[in-house]
């Protein structure tokens, strides 16, 4: 761990009450042009849950299961917590990782994927943090870890212990955030996403027919977006006769609102109404085998470093 002083558990971020619901949102898209009437639509789903979303306090709970994990291991390394669009903001962190004296950090996202909001957008982020001030540490992105372990295996888990209270012939869907399809990294996105679905079908339930399907796109109806959405591939098992799906938030690290929500509530809502019984996967957040992941990466990339050296 000598190349590192510091882990950096850094994330998307969320309300925390009422008041914070639509400033949040005009963080998350500022500069997009969205319509005040499409922000306050979104923001009648944080109010279903009391204003509150829940990634801050599951990142609360994160990085105490990552303290504790790297405190099992002897490993005596701090770990600081920043966000993306609300507190603690990513450069206050910072900031005061400066003042503590680190020099050099590893930032572990909530984000398993390629892709440019969940893996080149956080690289802007820790660059943008680092400019604002001064000394700040280096700061150096952990690797994707779509397909590591730590992140497959409580899907394959979950998957079975889903289907277990379903009847035999149920479908597996397999879900992700939808993005545009002229993104960057979109394709390389969209390969992970596949890849590490057929992974978990395979090992939770070998033969049984799934589908990668999107979710939650957010722009204007004429830009092109990953497809198909998730209620439309709803619809289209329904028609087949189909009696029973597994919802499994793959491209997901969290509980957060596009899983309590959208899956939840309004994808709950869709499959009851088509007659579908449903059951959603749980997200790998609060495996022991996840958190386990930042102390794995970050060993791995301190003894790469050494033998560069």
């Amino acid at each position: 761990m000598s190349d590192y002083d510091a882990l950096l558990l850094l994330s998307f971020g969320g309300p925390e009450g009422p008041d914070d619901v639509m400033p949040f949102l005009e963080n998350v898209t500022r500069g997009r042009n969205v319509p005040r009437e499409r922000l306050e639509k979104v923001a009648e789903h944080y109010h279903l849950f009391g204003g509150v979303s829940p990634i801050n306090e599951q990142c609360r709970r994160l990085k105490a299961a990552i303290e504790a994990d790297l405190a099992a291991h002897s490993i005596d390394l701090p770990v600081y917590w920043g966000n993306r669009n609300w507190t603690p903001y990513l450069a206050d962190t910072v900031r005061q990782m400066a003042a503590d004296g680190v020099r050099r950090a590893a930032a572990f996202v909530t984000s398993a994927y390629s892709g440019y909001s969940s893996h080149l957008q956080y690289l802007e982020d820790i660059a943008r943090a680092r400019a604002e001030v001064p000394g700040a540490p280096q700061i150096d992105k952990l690797p994707v870890y779509c397909r590591r372990p730590g992140f497959v295996d409580p899907f394959v888990d979950g998957v079975r212990d889903a289907l277990a209270r379903l009847p035999q012939d149920a479908r597996l869907v397999f879900t992700a955030h939808s993005v545009p399809l002229a993104q960057p990294g979109r394709a390389d996105y969209v390969a992970e996403l596949e890849d590490v679905a057929a992974t978990v079908a395979e090992r939770a339930a070998p033969g049984r027919p799934w589908a990668l399907v999107y979710q939650s796109r957010s722009g204007p109806p004429t830009q092109p977006w990953l497809e198909p959405d998730i209620c439309d591939h709803l619809e289209k098992l329904a028609g087949e006769g189909v009696v029973a799906v597994a919802v499994v938030p793959i491209g997901f690290v969290s509980d957060h609102m596009e899983v309590k929500y959208d899956l939840d509530v309004e994808v709950a809502d869709k499959a009851a109404a088509l007659g579908l019984r449903f059951e959603r996967v749980r997200t790998p957040c609060f495996d022991p085998r996840f958190a386990a992941l930042a102390r794995e990466l970050i060993t791995e990339s301190a003894g790469a470093a050494a033998a560069g050296r």
